[in-house]
């Protein structure tokens, strides 16, 4: 299986930071945040990995490299203005293959074993898998609920459901019927479901999505001093 990390956003939450340097650069512990996917996608077994770049993406290509001093072979997907997710993954089709593929937002800290992923077989009924998690204090009531079945079901307003955490596996043909150019994630997410098509997990373990300064620091604090133990 290939591997996506989506790192074209401009960030604008995370300013006055990601002015001069993009996000998935930004630090935490002394390590940016792209290096934590790609050390855990390596560790995984992945070999292939495509990452979207537009906004400061020169610094993202000047760190990152081939990927060989992980042992990966990267492969960059530059856009223009930057195409959103949905409309990011669809730019990059050509060079993902004919297969699943991992997608993870390079934003996020999250420690899910990638080499579940990396082993999974989507069911006959799914054309994508999300991983979801508990829901955090900025987003409390969540995305999307899931059934006995595993199915990612809309969200009644009367019910706490869970938060995608910006990482799952999507078969080509999720994309199928899009036309190119920018889109978010969340209309084709919402058309799987209607479909019956988009399955999901909830994974109880550590997960920061990195939208502000604020977590960016509480994060590094919390890492950092994990590190020290």
């Amino acid at each position: 299986m290939r591997a996506m990390i989506l790192a074209a956003g401009f960030g604008e939450r995370m300013l006055p930071l990601t002015g001069h340097t993009p996000k998935p650069l930004l630090q935490v512990a002394g390590t940016p945040l792209i290096e934590y996917h790609l050390r855990g996608l390596a560790g995984a077994g992945f070999a292939q990995v495509v990452i979207n770049i537009s906004h400061l993406g020169r610094q993202i290509e000047a760190y990152c490299g081939d990927g060989s001093r992980w042992g990966l072979e990267i492969t960059y997907s530059p856009e223009e203005q930057p195409l959103e997710t949905a409309g990011g993954i669809q730019r990059a089709l050509p060079v993902l293959g004919a297969q699943p593929f991992l997608v993870v937002n390079g934003d996020v800290w999250i420690d899910y074993p990638f080499q579940r992923l990396g082993r999974w077989q989507l069911k006959p009924w799914e054309t994508a898998h999300l991983v979801m998690v508990d829901n955090p204090p900025q987003h409390p009531l969540g995305d999307f609920c899931l059934d006995a079945e595993g199915r990612v079901t809309y969200r009644p307003a009367e019910r706490v459901g869970y938060t995608y955490a910006g990482l799952g596996v999507f078969a080509p043909a999720f994309f199928a019927h899009m036309e190119p150019g920018k889109l978010a994630l969340r209309p084709l997410l919402d058309a799987a479901i209607a479909e019956g098509c988009l399955g999901g997990e909830h994974f109880r373990g550590d997960w920061e999505d990195v939208g502000t300064p604020q977590r960016l620091t509480e994060l590094d604090a919390r890492i950092s001093a994990a590190d020290r133990r």
